[in-house]
C-alpha cells in the first residue's frame, strides 16, 4: 500500500526569516500553538520562571547561566548537542555557545526589577552554509524576549561591565565556592574566562552557586511541564508496546542491538525528539548488570529480555523499565520473580501522593519491606534476610526525580517529602545472581518494572505518566501472541505534535 502525501511545496509555511531552532511560525507541526517557545511551554512561562528566580535573590544580584558548546568525539565529528539545562529552563534557547544573564536591579517586587540579557552568536553567512541558519542577535531578540542582546564574542567586556555594578554574583553548575574545582570539570574556554573575570572583577563581592535555587524550582513541575512529560511517557509507552508485540510477529528481533535500534526508531517515529539516554537492552543474565548498555548480545528464546529506555520530548525525559519473554510465555520461575517486582511497583505507585507525607527514602524503605515479604513466599527464599535483599538482590534505589535531566535535580534531598508537581520514577527490581546460595531455577533472572509518576496532592490527583505501557503478565503474553498492537493509529508516524 502506498501512502499519498498531502503536503506539497505550496503548502509549506512561508516565513520572512529563518531561525536556528523551531518556532510556531517555522515549524507549526511541532510547536502547534502561537506563543510556544518549546513543545508545550510558552514564552510567558519562561518569563515567569525568570521572574520567580530573581524574586528569591537579593537586590543588585547578577546570575550568569553559561550555555554548552558543541563537543567533538574525534576531529570534526561532533556529538548531538545538549544545551545546559539551567539556561534552557530559563529561556528555551537551544543554540550552542551562548550565555544568559539575569540582573536584579532593585527589590520592588515587580517585573521592573529584572533585566534579561542574552549573549549569542551573530549571524555568519559562511558558517550557515555548513551548519544551517542561526537565530542571531535579531532572531533572539524577536523571539526569546531578552531586554538586550549582544554578540557573544564580546562577552568579556559585557560581563565585566555588569559585574562591576552588582554586589552578588550567582553562577550555575557550581557545587561549591571553590571555583578551581568547578572549572576543572569543564574544559571550556568560555567558562575558564568567566572564572578569570570573577577572580579579577568580583573581588569583595559575594559569589555563590545558583544551582540549588534553580533545582528547587525544577523539582516542582508546572502543569505545562507535566503535560509534556505525559506526552513523552505515552509515546515511549507505545514504542515499548510495539517492541513487545514484535516478538510474536513474522520478523522478530534476534539481538539486543536490533531491539535497541528498533526502540530508538520508534521513539522518534512516534513523536519524540530522540531517546532520553543510552538504553539498557539486556537478554537473560545480562539483566543482572543494573546499567548494562553494551547491548551487543544475541537473544535466546527461553530467556527474558529486560529493557530500560525512554524518549525525550521538548527536553523532558521518559524513563520506563519492562521485561518480557522472548518465547512469548513466562516460565514459572520468570513469572514468580516478575510478579513479586510488579506487585511492589504497583504498591509503591499507590503511595505517591503528597497527603501521604512520604519521601523517596520512605518509598525505598517501603519497597524493601514489600520485596522482602513477597520473596519469602517463593520456594527457596523462606530464610532470605532483609539485608540480603538490599545487598544482593535489590542493590539500587526505588527511584529518582525526572525532568529535563534523567536524574533531575540530584541536589534535592531524598528525605524531602513528596510535593504536588514532583515527577518521580518508581522502579523496584530483583536480580538473582548465578550463585548456589539462591534457588537454581531463579538464578540469572533480572527484572525491573519502572513507571513515571506525577505526584498529586491526593491519591486521585497523582498520574502514572507511563500507564499505557503493558506490564501485567496476561497483557504481555496476549500482546506477543497477537504480534501486533491494536491501538488505533499506533503504527502511523506522528508528524503533528499536539500536547493537550
Amino acid at each position: 500500500m502506498f501512502v499519498v502525501f498531502k503536503r506539497l511545496f505550496r503548502t509549506r509555511p512561508k516565513t520572512p526569516y529563518k531561525l536556528g531552532q523551531p518556532t510556531y511560525e517555522t515549524r507549526p507541526h511541532y510547536l502547534t500553538k502561537p506563543g510556544y517557545l518549546t513543545p508545550g511551554i510558552s514564552a510567558i512561562e519562561y518569563y515567569d520562571r525568570r521572574l520567580q528566580l530573581i524574586k528569591q535573590l537579593p537586590k543588585k544580584s547578577l546570575t550568569i547561566l553559561v550555555g554548552n558548546s558543541v563537543q567533538y568525539s574525534s576531529g570534526s565529528v561532533f556529538y548531538d548537542f545538549q544545551q545546559d539545562n539551567n539556561l534552557f529552563y530559563m529561556s528555551g534557547w537551544l543554540e550552542p555557545g551562548s550565555i544568559g544573564v539575569l540582573e536584579k536591579v532593585d527589590d520592588k517586587g515587580t517585573d521592573e526589577d529584572m533585566v534579561f540579557h542574552m549573549l549569542v552568536p551573530d549571524n555568519d553567512p559562511y558558517t550557515e552554509i555548513w551548519e544551517g541558519e542561526k537565530s542571531g542577535l535579531q532572531g533572539c531578540y524577536n523571539n526569546f524576549n531578552p531586554d538586550s542582546v549582544e554578540d557573544v564574542k564580546n562577552y568579556k567586556k559585557y560581563l565585566t561591565s555588569l559585574i562591576k555594578h552588582h554586589d552578588y554574583i550567582f553562577i550555575d553548575k557550581q557545587s561549591s565556592n571553590d571555583f578551581n574545582s568547578f572549572f576543572s570539570l569543564h574544559k571550556d574556554q568560555t567558562r575558564e574566562d568567566i572564572h578569570q573575570l570573577l577572580k579579577t572583577h568580583a573581588s569583595g563581592k559575594t559569589v555563590k552557586p545558583i544551582n540549588s535555587v534553580i533545582a528547587k524550582m525544577r523539582e516542582v513541575k508546572s502543569p505545562s511541564e507535566i503535560k509534556v512529560m505525559h506526552k513523552a511517557g505515552q509515546i515511549s509507552s507505545r514504542a515499548i508496546n510495539k517492541a513487545v508485540a514484535k516478538v510474536g510477529s513474522s520478523n522478530p528481533y534476534m539481538s539486543e542491538k536490533s531491539l535497541a535500534a528498533y526502540l530508538d526508531y520508534e521513539f522518534i517515529r512516534s513523536g519524540c525528539d530522540k531517546q532520553a539516554y543510552i538504553p539498557v537492552v539486556a537478554g537473560g543474565e545480562n539483566a543482572l548488570v543494573i546499567h548494562y548498555t553494551r547491548n551487543d548480545d544475541l537473544l535466546y528464546k527461553d530467556e527474558l529480555v529486560f529493557v530500560d529506555a525512554g524518549g525525550k520530548l521538548g527536553g523532558y525525559c521518559a524513563d520506563i523499565s519492562r521485561a518480557w519473554p522472548i518465547s512469548g510465555t513466562f516460565t514459572e520461575p520468570q513469572k514468580d520473580i516478575y510478579d513479586v517486582v510488579l506487585s511492589v511497583n504497583k504498591a509503591c505507585i499507590d503511595q505517591c501522593y503528597a497527603d501521604n507525607q512520604m519521601s523517596l527514602n520512605d518509598l525505598h524503605d517501603f519497597s524493601v519491606r514489600k520485596l522482602h515479604s513477597n520473596l519469602k513466599n517463593l520456594p527457596g527464599f523462606a530464610h532470605v534476610s532483609r539485608s540480603e535483599v538490599t545487598k544482593n538482590l535489590y542493590p539500587h534505589y526505588i527511584g529518582h526525580h525526572l525532568g529535563l535531566d534523567l536524574h533531575d535535580v540530584p541536589g534535592v534531598s531524598k528525605f524531602t517529602k513528596l510535593l504536588p508537581g514532583n515527577v518521580v520514577t518508581i522502579e523496584p527490581g530483583l536480580y538473582i545472581p548465578k550463585d548456589d546460595k539462591w534457588p537454581k531455577h531463579y538464578q540469572g533472572i533480572g527484572v525491573r518494572v519502572e513507571d513515571d509518576v506525577a505526584v498529586g496532592q491526593t491519591f486521585k490527583d497523582s498520574i502514572n505518566l507511563t500507564s499505557g505501557c503493558v506490564k501485567e503478565v496476561k497483557d504481555i503474553e496476549a500482546l506477543i501472541s497477537s504480534g501486533r498492537c491494536s491501538t488505533p493509529g499506533i503504527y502511523d508516524e506522528l508528524t503533528d505534535l499536539h500536547i493537550d
